[in-house]
């Protein structure tokens, strides 16, 4: 079955080549250039995250953990070059990031194949949110918080990640109802931990946390949203519906 879960992500990598190609045909190099690199960047790390859950589910704890502690850190990084300026609001992000933390820690211990899952629907929501918005977004949603979120982006996306839970439904052998519900709850925080992460920048005045990942910037760049989808995952295993 992780073969075929393998493939699966290939082809997915394979159709968002086509999308970028589309997406850049008409760009100047430069910015074409920087969106290869973005999709390069990408790839290497969902193979990362995803052979860690497989090989050893320990292994993606322990990069669960670096996440949550550079997110910290960058979180700081930010309030401190500002001269510790919004004293209130750092104080109560630092509190939700915590408690999304929390739960996102919890849910990197849960058993493999739920882990995997999740990630996955998390990365393809990103991933083609990204393509569709870029593709056919018109209208934005949050235009002085996060001006490239398109209503475009976040139906196409979630789209994509609802039918790909059906296509990956063997990693969550559970009833429709709950798989609908896990999805969505992992496409709704994905998009509200992006928001969140983007807001804090804006609230800042930058508009990468940090250049750490090329094409992506810092951690809490990349990884907001999966952080956010992991802590839904933690609550919906929690309340068990």
């Amino acid at each position: 079955m992780i073969y075929t879960i393998y493939y699966i992500i290939i082809t997915y990598f394979l159709l968002a080549a086509i999308g970028f190609y589309f997406i850049n045909k008409n760009k100047t190099s430069d910015i074409a250039k920087k969106s290869w690199i973005k999709y390069g960047s990408y790839f290497i790390i969902i193979n990362l995250l995803f052979f860690s859950i497989v090989i050893n589910s320990i292994v993606f704890r322990y990069f669960s953990l670096l996440i949550i502690v550079v997110g910290i850190i960058e979180l700081l990084v930010l309030f401190v070059q500002a001269r510790y300026a919004k004293k209130k609001f750092f104080l109560l992000s630092l509190i939700v990031f915590a408690a999304s933390s929390l739960g996102f820690y919890l849910f990197s211990g849960m058993e493999k194949y739920i882990v995997l899952f999740s990630f996955l629907i998390v990365s393809i929501f990103d991933s083609f949110s990204q393509i569709s918005g870029q593709l056919w977004g018109q209208k934005k949603l949050f235009p002085k918080i996060s001006p490239n979120k398109t209503m475009g982006g976040f139906i196409g996306g979630a789209i994509v990640a609802i039918l790909s839970a059906l296509l990956l439904q063997n990693l969550y052998p559970e009833p429709t109802y709950k798989l609908f519900l896990l999805t969505i709850g992992i496409v709704v925080f994905a998009f509200l931990g992006d928001i969140a992460s983007s807001y804090y920048k804006r609230k800042y005045r930058v508009k990468d946390y940090n250049n750490l990942i090329p094409g992506h910037g810092g951690f809490l760049d990349r990884f907001d949203s999966l952080i956010a989808g992991g802590a839904w995952v933690a609550i919906f295993q929690f309340i068990n519906f």
